[in-house]
């Protein structure tokens, strides 16, 4: 167990920590003479994936700079590492943009506004997933031609919030504190990342919209390559590692995930940095073809930043993905849980629930880029100070806008080294040194069954 801290002493802990870095210094970036080849980190990074897909990846991440960087953590990862850090360590995202957060809906519970993403999550520096959101927004904002000034707006709207909302956190009780929800102040949702009748979105549709009833039972509407029908070997395999999973969960989450019943499966390839990633989806009925729920089985891989800061403590890839998500997200998931699967393949089960986002990014204008920004960074705020010690970061970052302004000088920094190494893989594609796809949205080539082979 942890010595126990007065407040005074994780407060100085924090202050101390402006020592080894200090707020001004996160503004530095410039690029090093040996930074890696962003092409290059993302082949070795892609190595394990399903070589199939690797195409369509590519070809979402040449749409635009955005999408890039969105596809692009491995990237972002190495360039972090290269500085100098705080110290001060928290579980981090690993992958915090603004796409990877959302508001999702519950059958128990109100909405909520949230981290929805943990494929990375390890212990690292609290500011390598600020500054990955606050880069995400620099560079949303650019490619929405909103300008430096208002990118830089949108910038410190998520910074001041994160701040703020640490800060907040930081002046309560252990309980208040952990119970805490991000308020999103009556606004309402954003609109949803469109996914057109073509496929030629990289989100799926609302849940309610995946699945058809046709001669009284209820399967999955084909929305290639976002989401196709599991083969027979894949379906097989499903069921069998859904049974294991169910041994792993408590009693009364058995009992529960007893009373439904699977009746149908599918392989996605949704977002950009997941296409590649063996992950499927499987449909289950409760007490009639109406009362359905969703789970997601997905691979977990190493964490990439550990290459940078080590292995985490869960030598289980899809344990270390649940504990993140389990410490982070603000309501648990009741069936979340971990598996090995065939070949030795860790996955991991979690609902796959029904997020009104991600946003429609592009579409966002700078205000709403500003709100959604804001939303992000308060998001981050509270599961970071769940994830590490608040009082600390608290104490860090301090009343004053120092901090915010030097975030803000390195994502706009960061947003020109992103929108070079969008061109680098343009050309990289263009020269035939990566797999391109002829349509990012079309259904692309036939992917065989993916649980049973290498």
């Amino acid at each position: 167990m942890t010595p126990h801290r007065s407040a005074e002493e994780r407060a100085r802990a924090g202050r101390a920590a402006r020592k080894r870095l200090s707020r001004s210094a996160h503004g530095a970036w410039i690029p090093s003479a040996d930074r890696p080849d962003p092409v290059g980190v993302l082949t070795r990074h892609d190595a394990g994936r399903v070589q199939e897909l690797l195409p369509l990846r590519y070809a979402r991440m040449a749409a635009s700079p955005a999408a890039f960087l969105r596809g692009a953590a491995a990237v972002t990862a190495a360039d972090l590492a290269a500085l100098p850090h705080s110290g001060l360590m928290v579980q981090l995202c690993g992958d915090a943009h603004l796409q990877n957060f959302g508001l999702h809906t519950t059958p128990e519970r109100p909405p909520v506004f949230d981290v929805e993403d943990f494929d990375d999550t390890l212990r690292g520096p609290f500011e390598w997933d600020v500054k990955r959101l606050a880069a995400s927004v620099a560079v949303a904002a650019l490619d929405n031609g909103h300008g430096h000034e208002a990118a830089r707006r949108g910038v410190r709207a998520s910074v001041l919030a994160y701040r703020r909302t640490v800060r907040r956190l930081a002046g309560l009780g252990e309980l208040a504190a952990w119970c805490t929800q991000v308020d999103t102040g009556g606004m309402p949702p954003v609109p949803p990342a469109r996914a057109d009748a073509a496929g030629r979105g990289t989100e799926l549709p609302a849940l309610g919209r995946l699945t058809g009833v046709v001669d009284g039972r209820r399967s999955f509407v084909p929305v290639p390559p976002l989401l196709v029908p599991a083969g027979d070997a894949d379906r097989s395999v499903l069921l069998k590692v859904f049974a294991d999973h169910r041994s792993t969960l408590g009693g009364e989450r058995r009992r529960l995930l007893d009373r439904f019943h699977a009746v149908g499966a599918a392989r996605t390839a949704t977002g950009v940095a997941g296409v590649g990633v063996r992950c499927f989806v499987l449909l289950l009925e409760g007490r009639d073809a109406d009362d359905t729920l969703f789970l997601q089985f997905k691979e977990a891989r190493a964490a990439m930043l550990e290459a940078h800061l080590g292995p985490g403590t869960h030598p289980h890839a899809g344990r270390r993905v649940v504990a993140g998500r389990r410490l982070l997200q603000a309501q648990d998931d009741l069936l979340t849980g971990w598996v090995t699967g065939p070949l030795g393949r860790h996955f991991s089960w979690s609902r796959l629930r029904d997020v009104r986002g991600p946003a429609d990014v592009p579409g966002m204008s700078p205000a709403a880029l500003r709100r959604h920004a804001a939303l992000c960074g308060a998001a981050l705020g509270r599961a970071h100070a769940r994830g590490g010690d608040r009082i600390a970061l608290a104490a860090y970052l301090g009343g004053g806008d120092v901090f915010d302004r030097a975030v803000c000088d390195f994502a706009l920094r960061y947003a020109d080294r992103t929108a070079a190494d969008h061109a680098a893989l343009r050309a990289a594609l263009a020269a035939g040194r990566l797999p391109a796809a002829a349509d990012p949205g079309g259904a692309g080539p036939p992917v065989p069954d993916l649980l049973t082979r290498r």
